[in-house]
């Protein structure tokens, strides 16, 4: 007898279609909180992933954003004129300027696994100590997913917390030569079944094709929104378009009512993270 699937270990059909819309880079900036609580009461967005390190982190967790809000484990800092450390201050997390790598590259070449893994914990254990329900992990850049060592202590990390995790696409999976899905499910973590983006791509057509296309199942779509404005333009001048072009399409009425046609059911990770805790 075959296995249910994640549908409907959560209690629903086995041809339900169940989204998760989650908003990247809580607490990079005021803008980005803005833009994130503002699509998560109003718009598409059901859940966000927070950036502890950031100078902004502790606001975004005062304006108590309606929704799931997991941890976006940072270990990286991709702009050159907006920088932040790591919390536990280790060397080997900063570069020659003192401040969190710009890649994930420079991250995989110079970092102690040790200290990552005290870094990601310290994280972790801050969110918590703001009083957020932390409801998964993910990753800024990939870190954590797409390089073997990290993808493993990601899942570690995972189990020790009793978090379901972002699982990058089987065939990025593939393409990158690891094997995070099989040792994933062994641990009995919890995951959706698909991962999608409208990154770098013209936003609303993006996301009304994946909704369009959206098959049974749980599928994860993450999204950059940040209100247009001086704050944005000054730290990330060459991303400007798509992070408002994110938050513009999480405001619009039309998939709204696109998801409502398809009869797509919005949720977030929450019932994910309480199916993991249940079944340990």
């Amino acid at each position: 007898m075959p296995q249910p699937s994640l549908a409907e270990r959560l209690g629903y059909g086995a041809d339900a279609k169940l989204l998760i819309v989650n908003c990247d880079d809580l607490g990079s900036s005021a803008s980005a909180n803005r833009a994130t609580a503002q699509a998560m009461a109003d718009g598409l967005a059901t859940s966000a992933t927070l950036m502890v390190p950031c100078p902004w982190a502790l606001d975004a967790v005062k304006r108590s954003v309606t929704g799931g809000v997991g941890v976006h484990l940072t270990l990286t800092c991709e702009y050159p004129g907006y920088r932040w450390r790591a919390l536990t201050g280790a060397a080997s997390l900063h570069d020659a300027e003192g401040f969190m790598p710009l890649t994930a590259q420079e991250v995989w070449d110079k970092a102690d696994l040790d200290e990552v893994r005290a870094e990601c914990r310290a994280q972790i254990d801050q969110a918590y100590a703001w009083g957020v329900d932390v409801t998964h992990l993910d990753a800024h850049m990939g870190t954590m997913q797409m390089e073997p060592r990290y993808a493993a202590l990601f899942l570690t990390l995972a189990r020790d917390y009793d978090l379901p995790v972002r699982m990058i696409g089987a065939s990025v999976e593939q393409r990158l030569g690891l094997a995070s899905r099989a040792p994933a499910a062994e641990m009995g973590l919890v995951f959706p079944d698909k991962l999608v983006t409208t990154w770098a791509k013209p936003a609303k057509p993006t996301f009304q094709t994946i909704l369009e296309g959206l098959r049974p199942g749980v599928t994860e779509i993450y999204l950059h929104p940040v209100e247009d404005g001086p704050e944005l333009r000054g730290y990330d001048p060459h991303a400007v378009q798509i992070r408002v072009d994110d938050h513009e399409a999480l405001l619009d009425a039309g998939l709204k009512a696109k998801v409502a046609e398809l009869g797509i059911e919005l949720i977030d990770f929450r019932p994910l993270r309480d199916l993991q805790r249940r079944a340990h």
